[in-house]
């Protein structure tokens, strides 16, 4: 699972094989959170999170919908 995005304390990961919707996977300390990318005409989502305040899962929203169309371009190169 490659680190696709590190910025303020989460690594943002990658499966090679995982399932649709397009998708990251944010780490920070013990927490993790799985986002939901969106579409260019739809915003990212939480889906779930671990471990994670409320605040760091924001946070990590923040970042996903700031880095939303390069994370796409990933998803895509990554998974066809």
């Amino acid at each position: 699972m490659p680190t696709v995005l590190r910025k303020d304390g989460f690594d943002f990961r990658m499966y090679f094989d995982d399932h649709i919707p397009a998708h990251v996977h944010a780490f920070k300390g013990d927490g993790e959170a799985k986002l939901n990318l969106g579409d260019p005409l739809t915003q990212p989502t939480v889906l779930v999170a671990y471990n994670m305040s409320s605040k760091e899962a924001r946070q990590a929203l923040a970042i996903v919908l700031e880095y939303q169309t390069e994370l796409l371009k990933r998803w895509v190169e990554m998974h066809g």
